[in-house]
């Protein structure tokens, strides 16, 4: 078994009587890609914060690379990165002036080449002297992560750090990611898109500050055991809002040019199916996938209110 860069058990975390995080327990082995996923409101960013030695837990414990979460909160900060889910830097300084007061902030004795070298990594160079607020959503990303890893961390918690990014410079910024666990980094990011989910070398769920299921993306949507259907046909978008109303089908949405249907009774949507009557529509059971189980989670959590 690899070392853990973050073991913590029971962690409880409160503002005034409403319990944020409730006795969450985590392991993230050294050089894991690990996805948090989670609906808002889960305690995922209260968890990073806590982890970062930004926020002490109320209860619980254990350690953040081997440094007690407790006692070593200034340590933990010093090792570790962390990308906020809103733009954190000076947007009135250039790209180049940010970095170098984080450079400053860190007292890095080899600042120059330390930027250098992170300004090449990261494909910086043409934007180095541009207003950090003019950049695009995408190189504003890619900027705070040059940040986040200008002082060389152990650990890189990201929040959320593609949301409002096109698809190529979502794709560009995860192969960064891996680029840099393949360099032994530990990265625990936080997303909502299930394709940078399937990414992850495991995934953990919270709902309600406390973990539901944790694995390989495989092994959490197996542990679902969601049934899902796919049809293709006409009127697939008439048939998606009849099936909505049926009871036992969790989620009915089109997809392309095909409906898919999911929940945990294979009976019911088999009825809810054949309540459709003689349709055109071309029935087969397919394999669940990620987002079908996040959705689930999420149905699962709405209950639960």
């Amino acid at each position: 078994m690899k070392p853990a860069a973050i073991d913590v058990d029971g962690l409880v975390k409160r503002f005034g009587t409403h319990t944020v995080i409730d006795g969450l327990s985590l392991r993230v082995d050294e050089g894991e890609v690990c996805g948090f996923l989670g609906g808002n409101g889960s305690g995922k960013t209260t968890t990073m914060r806590m982890l970062c030695g930004l926020l002490l837990p109320d209860d619980g414990g254990g350690t953040c690379l081997g440094l007690d979460l407790r006692n070593a909160a200034a340590q933990i900060r010093l090792q570790t990165g962390y990308m906020t889910q809103q733009f954190s830097f000076y947007r009135d300084l250039t790209v180049m002036e940010n970095l170098e007061f984080v450079a400053r902030l860190y007292e890095m004795p080899d600042r120059r080449s330390a930027i250098a070298a992170v300004v090449e990594r990261m494909g910086l160079g043409p934007r180095t002297r541009q207003l950090a607020g003019e950049l695009s959503g995408g190189w504003k990303q890619r900027m705070a992560l040059a940040a986040c890893v200008l002082h060389r961390p152990k650990l890189l918690l990201l929040d959320e750090p593609t949301a409002g990014v096109d698809a190529r410079a979502r794709r560009q910024f995860w192969d960064l990611i891996h680029d840099l666990a393949g360099e032994g980094m530990t990265v625990l990011v936080s997303t909502h898109y299930m394709d940078e989910a399937e990414r992850c070398s495991r995934v953990v769920y919270l709902a309600g500050g406390k973990l539901v299921v944790q694995g390989t993306a495989s092994e959490v949507i197996a542990a679902a055991h969601l049934v899902t259907f796919e049809a293709v046909g006409p009127d697939i978008e008439r048939a998606a809002t009849r099936l909505r109303r049926e009871p036992g089908i969790e989620m009915a949405g089109v997809f392309g040019h095909a409906l898919r249907v999911a929940g945990l009774d294979r009976q019911k949507l088999q009825e809810g199916i054949a309540r459709l009557g003689d349709t055109p529509l071309r029935w087969q059971e397919v394999e669940p996938r990620l987002d079908d189980v996040f959705i689930h989670m999420l149905n699962l959590q709405k209950t639960d209110e």
